[in-house]
């Protein structure tokens, strides 16, 4: 069986870029390769280029990062 998600957490690059605070959705694609802790896509389009995050593992990374942990 694969992982449950609730469905209202999931988040696109743009909901990833506002809780981030980044002006653009592309500098979350940046944000991964610069943090290789930084949470990954847990669904993945490839015909669409479509990626969609948990908001709740962004908001505790982000929590974390800022704090120095990372």
């Amino acid at each position: 069986m694969g992982r449950r998600v609730d469905l209202d957490d999931l988040v696109d690059a743009q909901g990833v870029a506002d809780l981030l605070g980044l002006s653009h959705r592309n500098s979350v694609y940046t944000y991964q390769r610069r943090h290789p802790d930084m949470p990954r896509p847990v669904l993945h389009f490839p015909h669409t280029h479509t990626r969609l995050w948990l908001r709740s593992e962004i908001v505790v990374w982000d929590k974390k990062t800022r704090n120095g942990g990372s």
